[in-house]
């Protein structure tokens, strides 16, 4: 079966094919849990279409610790449950579903005191391996180790040597969260469902008291449409309460945003071979390798301002500084510190003020006839939340649907990723590219990499590296175009790519060459290839700003300084 294109044709197709007949489901959310529910209700026969406001992923899914992970601070509370059913969900994405892009990683955990630290967190570990093999398959990823002081600095030089006395290695999963999401709906695409980003639900569509679709605007052209369908699926993650005042206001789920930031630092700023995982006061520390960066992260605090662009404030950084800072022998510097990216988990609501106490368990509701809300849970499990959404819309169809088979169905470009990855060195002298390059091609597009030299035979010129983000070719610029469906040049900087987290320029160095690479795919004239420039500008220098605030108010309000690409549609009341 060929991967479906995401291309401009592609978009205007899923909006005349959404809005020309009565489907059984439509998602509004283009995060993992709404590609998850697409791809769940694809595969199950039904007739699927999903929208977006925004980009793919452009919320909480691009913008998370980039970890596949059984949440080991979870066994401190006694959530037995919650853990192993992440960890099966790691061992399925690793060795089933997408071997191409979720991949082992290790991390050392530091011990502080002499005694007992050793045999609890020791036991702890033991615990969350065993959990993952209590799953039917192997866990894909090494069992832990003890280490002494001396063997861990072995692995960990840049660690300070007084400030832990030994330490314990395991391992979890990484992965790049917005290229996940994209391939999820590429995937579902490929089995039949309609997607388009930079379409917004401004109202829903009623007969009675029943929903029986969505009034949606074409973000990109502003013409108003109607989506007609027998079930819609919420899940628009922090969105939810605002999705759920349109129908009046019901509904059984309330959403807390907690806003988590990351640092991006380069490799060479950090002595080590493995990740950390840290301690704090509240929670837990991560240094994660990335290519060549680290990223460290993250934070916890309650967020109430705008959803849509959260701001890092100076505050945020230098806390994440400061306790990395507390176990390395060479510290950083805000001068190290490549990209900042901020987040908001979308928090079931509960009793507690703290966000770092609320549940990351999912819920699923049917709060009026012929509407599901799913909200809740974690990146790991959002395949068991589209499950279970779908699930929901099942019982409000009036026919028989299959079970979900989604853990059996990998994404596009895991079939055949081992094989390739085998032969990498033939794949780089028929290319003519170097290895290194294949390498990075296949832990990007697994056997989709094919395509991406297509684009380069039909033009060698696209072979070359960007000037000033060498890590990636020209070719790839257009591909986010041509098959993942980018529609600006923010889209392809941002999530398709990482290099406005992953250079010290945040991208502007590269703009005007992605932007023109995008041009013909996209049909820009030379005026918007400008205003495409001068928008991601823009955007970067509120950012940086934002950055050097003291607080989330004043973070906040430079950072919507900066202009959007398309205008906001405001939701009407419906």
């Amino acid at each position: 079966m060929c991967a479906a294109r995401l291309g401009p044709a592609e978009r205007s197709a899923a909006l005349e094919r959404m809005a020309a007949r009565e489907l059984d489901v439509v998602v509004v959310g283009g995060g993992v849990v709404g590609a998850g529910v697409a791809l769940d209700a694809a595969t199950r026969g039904l007739d699927t279409g999903l929208v977006e406001a925004r980009d793919f992923a452009s919320g909480t899914s691009s913008r998370s610790s980039k970890l596949i992970h059984g949440g080991l601070r979870y066994l401190e509370q006694l959530n037995f449950e919650l853990v192993r059913e992440a960890l099966q969900e790691r061992s399925l994405l690793l060795q089933r579903i997408a071997p191409h892009l979720v991949r082992p990683v290790p991390f050392l955990f530091p011990m502080t005191h002499r005694f007992w630290e050793r045999p609890y967190v020791g036991a702890g570990v033991a615990l969350y391996d065993t959990l993952g093999l209590a799953t039917g398959l192997t866990r894909g990823v090494p069992g832990h180790r003890h280490l002494s002081r001396s063997r861990a600095l072995r692995l960990a030089p840049a660690l300070k040597k007084s400030a832990f006395t030994g330490a314990v290695q395991y391992w979890d999963a990484q992965v790049d969260d917005a290229r996940y999401v994209m391939t999820l709906l590429r995937t579902a695409a490929t089995y039949g469902a309609h997607v388009a980003p930079r379409t917004q639900v401004v109202g829903f569509l009623r007969e009675g008291e029943r929903v029986t679709g969505v009034r949606a605007r074409d973000l990109e052209s502003g013409a108003e449409l109607e989506i007609r369908a027998r079930q819609v699926v919420n899940a628009t993650g922090v969105w939810t309460d605002d999705i759920q005042e349109l129908v009046g206001g019901r509904g059984q789920i309330h959403v807390r945003a907690s806003k988590g930031i990351h640092l991006v630092v380069p490799r060479d700023r950090i002595h080590s071979l493995t990740g950390l995982i840290l301690r704090t006061e509240k929670s837990v520390l991560f240094v994660i390798p990335w290519g060549r960066h680290w990223i460290i992260g993250t934070t916890d605090t309650r967020w109430t301002l705008d959803k849509s662009h959260p701001a890092a404030s100076r505050a945020d950084i230098d806390y994440l500084l400061d306790h990395v800072n507390a176990v390395l022998s060479v510290p950083l510097t805000r001068d190290d510190v490549e990209g900042v990216y901020a987040g908001l988990r979308p928090l079931l609501s509960g009793e507690s003020e703290e966000t770092s106490k609320l549940s990351r368990e999912h819920v699923v509701a049917h709060p009026v006839p012929g509407l599901v809300m799913i909200a809740g849970g974690k990146y790991t499990t959002y395949r068991v939340m589209a499950r279970d959404a779908v699930d929901a819309v099942v019982h409000g169809l009036d026919q028989r649907v299959p079970p979900s088979c989604t853990d059996r169905v990998p994404l596009v470009g895991a079939e055949g990723y081992q094989a390739l990855w085998n032969s990498r060195h033939r794949l780089a002298h028929s290319s003519g590219l170097h290895v290194a390059r294949i390498e990075h091609l296949l832990q990007r597009y697994g056997s989709l990499t094919g395509e991406v030299l297509e684009v380069v035979e039909g033009d060698p010129s696209l072979g070359r590296p960007l000037t000033g983000a060498d890590d990636y070719l020209r070719a790839e610029i257009v591909y986010a175009a041509t098959h993942e469906g980018a529609r600006h040049l923010n889209d392809v900087l941002t999530r398709r790519t990482r290099i406005s987290i992953e250079t010290f320029h945040r991208g502007q160095a590269v703009a005007q060459e992605a932007a023109e690479l995008l041009a013909g795919p996209l049909g820009w004239t030379g005026e918007q290839v400008k205003r495409e420039v001068e928008y991601f500008t823009k955007r970067v220098e509120a950012e940086r700003c934002s950055q050097e605030q003291d607080s989330d108010q004043e973070a906040d309000a430079i950072r919507l300084g900066a202009p959007e690409i398309v205008p906001v549609v405001a939701p009407e009341r419906a």
